[in-house]
């Protein structure tokens, strides 16, 4: 497992259906050591802190496997790193394998995985088609990281991993629970269990549960 690249942005205004909208999705990849504290990257912001950001998506990674299915998908030339929006573009971390809860070291920092992430009209207007249903029901969604341990980043990083969470929920299978209409009531109480569990989560997860 590897971090591939490191990318950044701070908000700026587009145009999206008439009208300016602030967004911080415009990430682009930076060289040499990066200093993750426990909100965000240096020199990262998010634009709405209603529904982005804050400690439990505090860095936002996605892998570099799924860039070659999106770029065949949407006939385009290679992405650069960066093009989902992600903070961190990474080798050996699928959302199959990475679990919620698991933890990981990335330079002298540690980081927590605690969601998949959510696609919003954002990321739709930035590659330029309406994508949100396909790229949610690809499962190739990325997941969100808090920080446990400030630290120093760079590109060609090892990712080593330090903990596993016990409860063995993937981010795909927390995806297909949080919004695909996956999984049935067994599973989404032993999903409930994880210790580290976003309040997000589990809101929506007790919700869930209600309805069957």
């Amino acid at each position: 497992m590897k971090l591939l690249s490191l990318s950044v942005s701070q908000p700026r205004e587009v145009e999206i259906n008439g009208r300016l909208v602030l967004t911080g999705i415009y990430k682009e990849p930076v060289s040499g050591s990066v200093h993750l504290g426990p909100l965000n990257l240096e020199g990262d912001g998010q634009a709405d802190l209603t529904v982005h950001g804050g400690k439990d998506q505090a860095v936002y990674a996605y892998p570099v496997e799924h860039y070659e299915f999106w770029q065949h998908q949407l006939g385009r030339e290679p992405f650069a790193h960066g093009m989902f929006g992600e903070n961190l573009t990474a080798s050996g971390l699928l959302e199959t394998e990475v679990c919620i809860g698991d933890s990981f070291k990335i330079g002298t920092a540690v980081l927590q995985v605690t969601m998949p992430r959510l696609p919003c009209f954002k990321f739709a207007h930035k590659i330029g088609r309406p994508i949100l249903k396909e790229f949610l029901h690809s499962g190739r969604s990325g997941f969100y990281l808090r920080v446990l341990k400030e630290g120093i980043l760079q590109a060609g990083d090892a990712i080593e991993e330090v903990a596993c969470d016990p409860i063995r929920i993937s981010v795909r299978t927390m995806l297909g629970l949080q919004r695909l209409g996956e999984g049935g009531e067994q599973l989404v109480r032993e999903a409930l269990k994880i210790e580290s569990l976003c309040p997000v989560l589990r809101v929506e997860l007790e919700r869930r549960l209600q309805s069957f």
